[in-house]
């Protein structure tokens, strides 16, 4: 829940320049990594489809380190790049072995059992 709530900050703050407001030019292909970021990180919040949620999160946030801070440096305290490094590796560990119990997933995945 809370690698979701501070990913969908990111996508806020690009995308509707709340909490704050980001000081960068939104470029096309910023909008579309705002989009992924508010997306991704709501389902990932709420525990939806969170497997996938944040494969695809770690994909992106993958992208943007080798993208943005890579370049700047190899060394992530250098560029800047620790948060995309740290939610990458989490995204990665929530994509490995899912949401958890308290998850819609894993509420979902209980009734099932039931059912049957």
């Amino acid at each position: 829940m809370v690698f979701g709530f501070l990913f969908l900050q990111f996508g806020t703050q690009k995308l509707f320049g709340w909490p704050n407001h980001a000081s960068i030019v939104i470029t096309p292909l910023l909008k579309v990594a705002a989009s992924i970021e508010f997306g991704w990180g709501f389902l990932i919040l709420v525990g939806l489809l969170t497997e996938l949620a944040a494969t695809l999160a770690c994909g992106e946030m993958a992208f943007a380190f080798f993208l943005s801070h890579f370049p700047l440096s190899v060394w992530p305290l250098v560029s800047k790049g620790v948060p995309a490094v740290l939610f990458c590796f989490a995204f990665l560990f929530l994509a490995a072995h899912g949401a958890g119990n308290w998850s819609l997933d894993g509420i979902w995945r209980k009734r099932t059992r039931r059912e049957t």
